[in-house]
């Protein structure tokens, strides 16, 4: 790939954005971002490893919605939504989806800053616990005496707490134990841990891993106001570069879209990029995830940010206690970046 063609004037801000494309699209987000053939660097994070849920990055880069935008994309393999916030915010990647609740939860608690939500991708939370069949769980007061697994940062084991208290569960006693994102339906299959935190879109997988029957028990039973992943990337480039954030917002949620209505081809393409993909997982995930991601209500647009519906989220956190300090939707979403409904 050629370099851009235009690079970022002011030393301080190349030093501080290694990794950002410093040229500037137009004002229209069909603009392609440079002259021919020229095209910006960008690294985009997975939220949580390489599953179905993920393969829309991949069908944006393959179908070449990414490149018709202007970007050559590095996809990498995020670590769940605290890995994601810190490598984005700390200028090691462009744009990453997060769950928009851990995103509230760290920022509100002072965990995390110098990021911003540009577009949502799912429009209910889609975290959960899953186990299989033998682990006599079945609902969440079950979760008491149990092992669960899960990374440090994963928005699933952040926002346990405040799943317990709406739940009924007494969350001091659950024990959590670390598991890398690659390891964790392993671990579950192997028996040494009785459940793990989980998307519920990952039931397909988790059924073709243990060889048994999968039990979820989704946060959204108790939880029904909260957005699921969102799309962020760091305060500087969104004042800097809001004209190629919309670019490439566009052009991820353009992969998104045609995955959903496409979900073996997105599958397919997901495992030509990773060869450890099982296609009919993949496809599955992306079948059950088509519910969160368009709201059932409303004809929204796809991406789209409902401000009151955030101001909600942030309330439920704050009634449970989540919440050390009083947030507002616009600190950690920029509305002039987030599709139009």
């Amino acid at each position: 790939m050629s370099r851009l063609t235009r690079t970022v004037a002011a030393a301080t801000t190349a030093a501080a954005l290694m990794l950002v494309g410093a040229c500037s699209g137009s004002d229209s987000t069909d603009d392609k971002g440079g002259d021919s053939g020229a095209l910006e660097q960008v690294t985009y994070l997975t939220s949580f490893g390489n599953f179905g849920r993920d393969s829309y990055a991949w069908v944006a880069k393959e179908k070449g919605f990414f490149r018709d935008a202007g970007f050559d994309v590095d996809i990498k393999a995020g670590k769940g939504t605290g890995a994601v916030i810190q490598t984005v915010s700390g200028g090691k990647a462009h744009f990453g989806p997060i769950d928009l609740t851990g995103g509230l939860l760290q920022f509100g608690n002072g965990e995390a800053k110098d990021f911003v939500v540009v577009a949502a991708i799912q429009q209910r939370t889609m975290a959960g616990i899953a186990t299989v069949e033998g682990t006599n769980i079945t609902t969440p007061k079950d979760l008491e005496g149990k092992k669960i697994a899960d990374a440090p940062a994963s928005v699933v084991r952040n926002l346990f707490p405040t799943y317990a208290k709406m739940a009924g569960v007494d969350a001091s006693k659950v024990t959590w134990v670390n598991g890398a994102p690659q390891d964790l339906m392993g671990t579950l299959a192997a028996g040494t841990v009785d459940g793990i935190g989980q998307f519920v879109v990952g039931q397909p997988t988790i059924e073709a891993v243990a060889k048994k029957k999968a039990i979820m028990l989704p946060y959204s039973e108790y939880m029904q106001d909260l957005y699921g992943n969102v799309l962020i990337t760091s305060t500087t480039i969104a004042k800097e570069q809001p004209d190629m954030v919309k670019r490439f917002r566009d052009a991820l949620l353009k992969g998104l879209d045609y995955a959903l209505a496409n979900p073996q081809e997105a599958a397919e393409l997901l495992k030509k990029n990773v060869d450890s993909t099982n296609v009919d997982a993949a496809r599955s995930e992306l079948e059950l995830m088509a519910g969160y991601v368009r709201s059932s209500n409303s004809g929204a647009q796809l991406g789209t940010v409902d401000s009151a519906r955030v101001a909600q989220s942030i309330a439920i956190l704050q009634g449970a206690g989540a919440l050390k300090q009083t947030l507002d939707p616009d600190e950690i979403i920029d509305f002039s970046l987030t599709p139009k409904a």
